[in-house]
């Protein structure tokens, strides 16, 4: 989870990470160990646990994964309805919603929540992605009830009181501003986002700008909750050392009288691939580093090539030894990193290359990337680089399914996409049997070099002109309280 200060970070949808997409050291040792190099034996044993589903009578869902391995109970709930459903100008309503849940709940204040949780030895979170509002929880397991009880009373009964609604407000304006003035790199995503699906609902900012958040009040976040937040539109999760029979009542004294949902959820449209190129160049006077990205509409969570698509992300720009990362770090020390992904969506969402450099050498960064793009649809993958993208895959999934909070997520976002468990079960398979005539094919997920869609953060007065080369240049400033000119 992604729990640093709620400022405009890149949308997320699946489990909200930044910069993580959805489910993709033990393994991994393992790996080294007995010099597993692919076939059916990378994927051996790597298979979420069985589970239990119980759906309760106001419409939630409740899945029971016992395990005895360690005296823990964590828990995953997904209450349908995120960032998506925010209002119109009002963007960041889901996210400032999710903050103020935990700030004090039923008979405790901000305070005495907090205590409570830590007084356990527990952990609880609440933030929100494009889909949903997310509550994670970890508890020792005698405190099951404990745990249960919290978040019922957060997600039910929150006190949603005006004090701490004003300072959750001013912090998430506040972090925008000290990213501008710090790190840009940390906002590169929402400008990108903006400028790739203007108009769309995927270029809105999960977080809000300082326009959006200025005009939000205490009263739009009662009614977003009340029109968005109900017993039908949960997913709650529980994996760990319990007693099922126990749980289970709880969880229907606690949630089983939640009443529906009032408002409709947000529904989504595909939006086409760019074709051609056009830049928006984000003014940063004085700024002595370039930050870039070049993107396109990429794919969804659906799509049958995922495992090829993956193995081309990470030769591409999945790994410190990735094509671009060689070529723009390793080989030519223009970066100090660089980057390229697939953000999966219900509908496509964009595919992406990121880095930045200093602002003299901007012009052979962005030609570079671009070069490298090129060779990627060329040259294609050799055998070897095929099958070390396959290894590293393997070893860096086994170890998002070893811990009750990672199972519980996993299940709880399968269940929120309505997707099969051979979604997880089966990926590594399909890792593994994919062929080099499918990875070659997967290749065209990436765009080629002639479709970007080109964001760059700099010093406007030293790279205006160079940018032109690239394609229509729109420009703003860095200062404006939008990401969008």
């Amino acid at each position: 989870m992604n729990t640093t200060p709620r400022i405009a970070l890149r949308r997320n949808t699946g489990t909200p990470m930044s910069f993580l997409r959805s489910l993709t050291a033990t393994f991994a040792i393992a790996l080294a160990v007995f010099g597993v190099t692919g076939g059916s034996a990378m994927a051996a044993g790597i298979r979420l646990p069985e589970a239990q589903t119980v759906v309760l009578d106001n419409g939630a869902t409740l899945i029971l994964v016992p395990r005895k391995d360690v005296p823990m109970v964590a828990a995953t709930a997904l209450v349908r309805g995120g960032s998506l459903a925010d209002p119109a100008g009002k963007e960041g309503s889901a996210d400032l919603l999710a903050s103020l849940l935990a700030q004090g709940a039923g008979t405790r204040d901000a305070l005495a929540f907090a205590q409570a949780v830590d007084g356990a030895g527990g952990s609880l979170s609440i933030e929100s992605s494009q889909n949903a509002i997310v509550a994670e929880a970890q508890f020792l397991s005698k405190d099951s009830g404990l745990m249960l009880s919290l978040l019922a009373d957060a997600l039910l009964r929150p006190r949603m009181e005006q004090t701490e609604f004003d300072k959750l407000r001013q912090r998430a304006i506040a972090g925008i501003a000290t990213a501008k003035d710090s790190d840009p790199r940390r906002l590169i995503g929402s400008y990108l986002d903006a400028w790739l699906f203007r108009g769309h609902p995927y270029g809105r900012p999960t977080g809000g700008d300082e326009t959006s958040l200025a005009t939000i009040n205490l009263g739009d976040l009662q009614a977003f909750r009340r029109d968005q937040m109900g017993g039908d539109r949960l997913i709650l999760v529980i994996a760990g050392d319990f007693d099922p029979a126990t749980v289970t009542a709880q969880v229907r004294a606690e949630f089983g009288s939640w009443a529906r949902a009032s408002g409709s959820l947000p529904t989504v449209a595909a939006e086409p691939k760019q074709h051609g190129r056009r830049v928006l160049l984000v003014d940063k006077p004085g700024a002595t580093q370039t930050y870039f990205a070049l993107a396109n509409i990429g794919t969804t969570r659906a799509d049958p090539a995922r495992a090829a698509q993956d193995i081309v992300a990470t030769a591409f720009g999945g790994r410190f030894t990735s094509m671009l990362n060689t070529e723009l770090r390793v080989k030519s020390g223009l970066t100090y990193g660089a980057r390229a992904g697939i953000d999966r969506q219900i509908q496509p969402g964009s595919v992406d290359i990121t880095t930045f450099t200093k602002t003299d050498s901007t012009r052979a960064a962005i030609d570079m990337a671009i070069a490298t793009l090129d060779r990627l649809h060329h040259d294609g993958l050799d055998a070897a680089t095929q099958q070390s993208a396959k290894n590293y895959i393997a070893g860096q999934f086994a170890p998002k399914l070893e811990t009750g909070p990672q199972i519980a997520a996993s299940l709880a976002w399968l269940t929120l996409y309505g997707e099969p468990r051979s979604y997880v079960d089966g990926y590594l398979d399909a890792v593994a049997a994919a062929t080099p005539e499918q990875i070659a094919a997967a290749r065209d997920v990436f765009p080629d070099s002639t479709d970007l869609t080109i964001v760059v953060i700099g010093d406007a007065a030293k790279i205006r002109g160079l940018l032109k080369a690239y394609g229509p240049v729109t420009e703003m400033r860095l200062s404006d309280p939008r990401f969008t000119p």
